[in-house]
């Protein structure tokens, strides 16, 4: 069966599925949308997601919205108990840090360089200020294991990675944070590791 997945380019909640595709060796066919024109608001891709979001992950007519959705989905379903433990307290880490994404990650460095992305006439403070603060949580995470949940990657590793890596492109400096940076480098060591385009913004330009 094939895989497609619908996403935009440089958006860090499409780069994590895709990423993930790569490092369980999932070929798959991509199909970009331009949010720029609105593309994820058309009837036709309302119809794979009513939020209008991105990505939408198709996998063989298993139609599935929400990038952390998506992982939990593939690690359950193509590499069970590797990506995504199965003990309750093993589970209860990943899904941890998974919110973290949802949550700090996705309203301090993503809405930082969303700012700067798509020019939005926004102060990016407060947006900076969260990333500061959930960096430096992930820095003191990191002196205790090489990856946010134990001694090997999880889904939760791949949730927070791209918008830690591009979190430059939104002015936020990851100087301060070197086990966060050497916790980057361990991901983009991993076999059929793809990055996102970087975007020369912020402190990237």
């Amino acid at each position: 069966m094939s895989i497609t997945l619908y996403r935009y380019a440089l958006s860090g909640h499409c780069h994590r599925v895709e990423l993930f595709l790569h490092l369980l060796g999932l070929p798959c066919q991509t199909v970009d949308l331009d949010l720029t024109r609105g593309e994820q608001k058309k009837p036709e891709f309302l119809a794979l997601n009513a939020f209008g979001q991105v990505p939408v992950l198709d996998d063989g007519g298993i139609v599935l919205a929400d990038s952390n959705a998506i992982l939990t989905y593939l690690a359950l379903r193509y590499a069970p108990e590797s990506w995504l433990p199965c003990d309750p307290i093993g589970a209860a880490a990943v899904q941890r840090w998974l919110s973290v994404a949802a949550g700090p990650l996705a309203f301090g460095p993503a809405v930082a360089r969303v700012i700067q992305l798509f020019k939005r006439p926004l102060d990016p403070k407060a947006a900076i200020a969260r990333a500061h603060a959930l960096f430096g949580v992930v820095e003191q995470t990191l002196a205790d294991a090489p990856f946010l949940t134990g001694a090997q990657p999880t889904i939760a590793d791949i949730a927070m990675y791209t918008y830690t890596a591009h979190a430059p492109e939104g002015n936020v400096s990851l100087q301060d944070y070197p086990l966060l940076r050497a916790w980057l480098a361990r991901i983009e060591a991993l076999p059929g590791f793809v990055p996102m385009p970087a975007s020369r913004i912020g402190l990237a330009a």
